[in-house]
């Protein structure tokens, strides 16, 4: 949507989705993004929308490049079984303080987490060479990084996660001992585990709430009598707020820019497929595949909903943005040279907006948000507001560089 809003529509078959498609074509809505409409592949869009270039840049954050590849990837916040996945940034949680200019600080961003223990990795690459089937390819993984289990593991305090996870287990909370109390024994986990190799989601850098029992949930009491409330944090944070705020911190941090791009090819790129998905120790169960299993071609209807519901609920792999590496993010010191309008002065174009006569005095007060430009005229001796509707990085369908509507007075 014109004002970044979107919608999440699950079809029943591609031909529902291709009918709605063209209906949206013929209607030709006034913004609607025509050099998106010749093809669907999230590629494509990824190349035309030129994201990666602004990343390179330092243009976007890296939190917001990579909310933009899960988007593109076919992840939304609608559908917990396709949620945005991000990735484990640190891997310390004992300290009492937190160094983020040192390295050790840091989860090695070149390797999936299940090949981030060497010793379990051993156990993993066992598991692939010794399985045998005629049917089901070979796979380091039984288990996802990125499910609806997870999802509802991680935002279990807060709605409408906490309806999710009673959904999930039959009406009732999982055993204490399962439930999310502990970030840094779910970092051991994540890391030692074999049926765990779980990333993260996008709250972990923005909702502190997630941490906190704000709704008092009765959620039981562990083996060792602990009453469960609150996540507990690292020594290192002083509360939910501060632990978020860290983890936002080391997501934009020097290290984390400098090899996410790693990261990227394991989750979105050209090591989550095929060969180099095996080098890199990155194979998960073939149902998790996008296109692994042609659910129209199931008649038996039992057979059809129980193979939605292993894909569903076991986890599945983003859609594949990228076929080649991606490029590695160019330094801060390079980077602060290149955002100055006097750089390439060539480059700064004007344009020249509509003014109609009832907006045609003298402006006392101009200001700029995200979405809006406000304007406060001097026609006294009455004070004339509007608020003109502005999305500086949505192009118009008639090929201006961003969209701008004039708002009436008030």
């Amino acid at each position: 949507m014109i004002d970044r809003s979107n919608f999440f529509f699950n079809f029943e078959g591609p031909e529902e989705r291709l009918r709605v498609h063209r209906a949206i074509e013929h209607a030709n809505p006034p913004h609607l993004q025509h050099h998106f409409l010749p093809t669907q592949r999230p590629e494509k869009m990824l190349e035309r929308l030129q994201l990666t270039e602004r990343w390179l840049r330092r243009e976007i954050t890296n939190f917001d490049y990579l909310m933009q590849l899960n988007t593109l990837a076919g992840r939304t916040f609608n559908d917990v079984t396709q949620y945005p996945v991000f990735p484990w940034v640190i891997q310390d949680y004992t300290s009492k303080e937190l160094d983020l200019t040192n390295p050790a600080t840091f989860r090695d961003l070149s390797k999936p987490v299940g090949a981030l223990d060497a010793a379990r990795l051993e156990k993993f690459i066992e598991r692939y060479h010794s399985f045998a089937d005629p049917i089901i390819p070979k796979f380091h993984y039984g288990s996802h990084y990125s499910s609806a289990g997870i999802v509802a593991h991680y935002l279990l305090r807060v709605e409408p996660y906490t309806s999710l996870a009673l959904a999930l287990q039959g009406g009732q909370f999982d055993h204490p001992d399962r439930l999310f109390l502990d970030v840094a024994a779910t970092w051991r986990g994540v890391t030692s585990d074999m049926s765990d190799v779980k990333e993260l989601i996008p709250e972990w850098f923005c909702l502190p709430e997630m941490f906190c029992n704000v709704n008092g949930l009765h959620l039981g009491s562990t083996q060792k009598g602990e009453v469960i409330g609150d996540v507990k944090l690292p020594p290192w944070a002083a509360s939910a707020a501060d632990f978020v705020r860290k983890q936002r911190a080391a997501l934009e941090s020097e290290y984390v820019s400098s090899n996410l791009h790693h990261w990227i090819d394991l989750i979105f790129g050209y090591k989550q497929k095929g060969k180099e998905a095996l080098n890199a120790h990155n194979v998960f169960f073939y149902v998790t595949y996008e296109g692994a299993v042609d659910i129209d071609s199931i008649t038996n209807p039992i057979v059809r909903r129980g193979m939605q519901d292993q894909i569903s609920y076991f986890g599945q792999t983003p859609s594949q943005l990228l076929t080649t590496p991606h490029p590695q993010r160019i330094p801060l010191d390079f980077a602060l040279h290149l955002h100055t309008v006097f750089r390439k002065p060539d480059e700064i174009l004007p344009y020249v907006l509509p003014n109609p006569d009832t907006l045609n005095v003298p402006a006392s007060r101009i200001v700029a948000t995200s979405d809006s430009i406000v304007t406060v005229d001097l026609n006294a001796p009455a004070c004339h507001v509007a608020v003109h509707q502005w999305q500086p990085n949505t192009r118009m369908a008639t090929g201006g560089r961003f969209c701008f509507s004039l708002g009436g007075l008030r």
